[in-house]
């Protein structure tokens, strides 16, 4: 894969794997999902220069592993190599805002969730914090 210039992530790329994973992980990527995605991409600094072609490469390649027998393991490998440490609670709260999008949180997705919050490192009263503005921005 490396060797794919086009497959060399960047940290934006990085963001948008995990907000693509959450969404896959329960194999239903609904509608209020793929708008918070696009809604993060569109409006936060963090993907001022985010070219948006690379949503589509980046979700093909998410799909691409988790057809894998290990493929999570590699999708978390290809992100904590590119993905700046200062990042991961970033990371954490995009994947916590795609899981809640649609009002309800499937085990699948919680389970995700708690394999970021392990990979990444994500301490786990600021995932707690994360988590409760999640919940907060998401009540209806």
């Amino acid at each position: 894969m490396p060797n794919n210039p086009s497959l060399a992530l960047s940290a934006q790329d990085c963001l948008v794997a995990v907000m693509i994973a959450v969404s896959a992980s329960d194999e239903d990527i609904g509608t209020t999902e793929l708008i918070k995605i696009q809604a993060a991409v569109n409006l936060l600094p963090i993907f001022a220069d985010f070219d948006l072609d690379r949503i589509k490469t980046v979700s093909q390649m998410v799909f691409d592993l988790f057809e894998q027998e290990d493929g999570l393991d590699a999708l978390f490998g290809l992100i904590k190599e590119a993905l700046p440490h200062r990042l991961n609670e970033t990371a954490y709260a995009l994947a916590c805002d795609v899981a809640a999008a649609d009002g309800t949180l499937e085990e699948t997705e919680l389970r995700l969730l708690e394999e970021i919050r392990y990979e990444l490192e994500i301490d786990r009263l600021h995932a707690a914090a994360i988590e409760r503005g999640a919940r907060a921005r998401h009540l209806t």
